[in-house]
């Protein structure tokens, strides 16, 4: 799906380096950039081709002007809007990419993934998967302190973030909301770098992701060191839903993409990530073992499956990064620079469709 229909997803620029231009390899860089200087400037040198080149896809006059994106993110999130301009220096005050890093009304893309908020067995934990073709991904675990809060995550459109944890005790990650509308609004990236730069708990995470607008529609899951939890359901055209709900796949309401729906399995998974928080002694570990195991564990590579698993404890500051082979752990007491390749072979055979059904969502009962 993610091939055939490739126009309609809108999928994120291919990585202008030789390492994640490959179908079957990703490198991933732990990076520690406490302040937007060189080691930012490096990324956004090396990608900016690629980002560029899609950011004009539809025509630069598809995209706002600088006047607007630089009022709408003063508007939404003033708190970021000194670090963007640092960053926007950081590009030689290039004024495209200024407009680009605001991260307002950018093209449409989507993304996939699966995450589940556990909080059974000693710390409370976030889990996700994140599925997305291996060309397509920054593979960049940053550790910044841009606004004065030390937060970890993955990158993602250059300064924003996937998933990630802050030194306050949240953890927060996103899923694409299965619907294809398109409006007004930012970009999800930079609207999880803001809810970890910002905010505490579960109750601000909350408050702020239902009051900035997005521009498509993606289901974010928080969870903070006293074991909260929540997922808000965003879109660009309906009213932002907040529900005490751990899990969160691919969709939001019934019927909304049908075929994605199908394609992507994301009603199997969250029945198998409710299946797995009911059961009786689960625990991190075999929590985590089960987002490395079908039907969570995608591995279609290049029409886009998981290319990594997070495991972010709030109560600790530890973020985890987790592959069949492999782990790599950090935090805010110990984070080390280095990088790795991975590899994603092709399984010979294709993974079966699942047919849409309502997913059964589990609250605190």
């Amino acid at each position: 799906m993610w091939t055939a229909d490739e126009p309609e997803l809108q999928l994120l620029p291919v990585r202008g380096d030789a390492a994640a231009r490959s179908q079957d390899r990703l490198r991933f860089e732990t990076l520690s950039a406490p302040e937007p200087a060189e080691t930012w400037q490096a990324s956004f040198q090396a990608m900016w081709p690629a980002y560029r080149d899609w950011y004009l896809k539809e025509g630069e006059s598809a995209r706002p002007d600088l006047a607007t994106c630089r009022a709408m993110l003063e508007h939404w999130m003033p708190e970021l809007v000194p670090t963007f301009e640092r960053l926007v220096e950081l590009t030689g005050s290039d004024p495209l990419a200024a407009r680009f890093l605001s991260m307002y009304r950018p093209p449409g893309f989507v993304v996939g993934c699966s995450q589940a908020a556990f909080t059974g067995d000693g710390a409370p934990v976030l889990v996700r998967n994140y599925d997305y073709p291996v060309s397509r991904a920054e593979g960049i675990i940053i550790s910044t302190a841009w606004t004065g809060r030390r937060v970890i995550g993955m990158s993602d459109c250059l300064w924003g973030l996937l998933d990630g944890v802050n030194d306050a005790g949240l953890a927060a990650s996103l899923t694409f909301g299965g619907r294809p509308a398109v409006g007004d609004g930012f970009g999800i990236p930079l609207v999880m770098r803001y809810v970890l730069e910002v905010c505490e708990n579960v109750s601000d995470a909350c408050r702020v992701l239902a009051r900035i607008p997005v521009h498509a529609s993606q289901n974010v899951t928080v969870l903070d060191r006293s074991g909260d939890f929540a997922t808000v359901r965003l879109s660009p055209d309906r009213e932002p839903e907040v529900l005490t709900v751990p899990v969160a796949t691919n969709h939001q309401r019934r019927g909304d993409w049908p075929a994605y729906a199908a394609t992507m399995q994301t009603y199997e998974r969250e029945r198998r990530l409710l299946a797995l928080l009911r059961t009786s002694g689960m625990t991190r570990d075999r929590l985590v073992d089960a987002f490395l195991a079908p039907p969570l564990y995608r591995t279609r590579y290049a029409r886009g499956a998981t290319l990594y698993t997070a495991v972010y404890e709030p109560a600790t500051g530890r973020a985890e990064y987790v592959w069949p082979e492999r782990r790599i752990t950090e935090s805010f007491e110990q984070f080390t620079s280095a990088s790795h390749v991975q590899s994603y072979p092709e399984p010979a055979a294709a993974e079966p469709a699942q047919a849409p059904e309502d997913g059964v969502l589990l609250g605190r009962d």
